[in-house]
């Protein structure tokens, strides 16, 4: 496979045509190696349009909606970023080139560490890596009692909830799906007071549920 047409197609006919023209973004993704982010086992579909199988039956997502969820985003060079899910790692990389600090959380402890690995041996040391339950109340207390001016939240919530919005500063940005398949909706929220919040919908998607959020129990007559 030819690595680099691999990954210019995938930018060409994938990402782009799904409408993402930030330059910035696209930047990082053609300069971020996907393919080293991805389980040895399944190199050959790094540049697919699919999700691709991790441990623990967790998923990165397919490279069209990491793209739109980081042009999005709208990350500054200064920002602080919050992410939910670090799975791979591949996003918590693009995040980290983006802004100027990551805190990435992820639930299972070797899926944190070969991230972290693969993060360092691309000689990016401004993440910082945290294992655990975000919606556990004593985790959530402990780890997380700052602001962000973005949060990335790598999985959906069959019903979406608010508890992320107030560790966003004035101005800042969280996206997250939520919704049931097999019509998600990809949302942006955005803070623009103390109390107020702008929620915008942005495309219609499918996505695996952030552990420990169950759907809501739907009944047939």
């Amino acid at each position: 496979m030819n690595i680099e047409q691999a990954r210019f197609n995938m930018i060409e006919q994938q990402i782009r045509p799904w409408d993402v023209l930030d330059v910035d973004v696209l930047k990082i993704i053609e300069e971020t190696p996907r393919e080293l982010y991805v389980p040895a086992q399944h190199r050959k579909l790094a540049f697919a349009d699919l999700e691709i199988p991790l441990d623990h039956n967790q998923f990165m997502m397919s490279p069209k909606l990491e793209a739109r969820m980081l042009q999005a985003l709208q990350i500054q060079a200064d920002d602080k970023i919050l992410e939910i899910g670090t799975g791979s790692g591949y996003v918590t990389a693009c995040l980290a080139k983006l802004g100027k600090h990551v805190d990435s959380i992820e639930y299972y402890q070797n899926l944190s560490d070969q991230a972290q690995t693969t993060l360092h041996e691309q000689k990016l040391n401004n993440v910082n890596f945290l294992v655990g339950d975000i919606l556990d109340n004593n985790f959530f207390s402990t780890h997380i009692n700052k602001q962000y001016d973005v949060i990335a939240i790598n999985a959906s919530m069959p019903k979406y909830c608010t508890m992320f919005e107030e560790l966003l500063t004035e101005t800042g940005r969280l996206f997250v799906v939520a919704g049931l398949a097999p019509a998600m909706q990809a949302k942006l929220i955005t803070r623009i007071s103390d109390h107020g919040f702008n929620h915008t919908n942005l495309f219609e998607t499918n996505l695996q549920a952030l552990i420990g959020m169950q759907s809501p129990q739907v009944f047939e007559l």
